[in-house]
């Protein structure tokens, strides 16, 4: 997952994400190890809070945009 990329590109702070998402910075944490799968509402949540496509964040596809 793009996860920790996507983060990094916009200088956020694991903690700061995981609050924004309503979620614990340990979870966050698991997700970027890749110790943790994301559920379906949290690849919605963190899709929409980067403003990009499921497919990108999960690197199905080198486009980010949404359709």
């Amino acid at each position: 997952m793009r996860l920790k990329e996507l983060r990094k590109k916009r200088g956020i702070s694991q903690l700061k994400l995981a609050m924004d998402l309503n979620m614990n910075q340990n979870s966050v944490s698991r997700y970027e190890s890749g110790a943790r799968e994301a559920d379906y509402k949290t690849l919605i949540a963190i899709a929409d809070y980067f403003n990009v496509s499921i497919d990108y964040l999960l690197e199905r596809t080198e486009n980010p945009k949404r359709n």
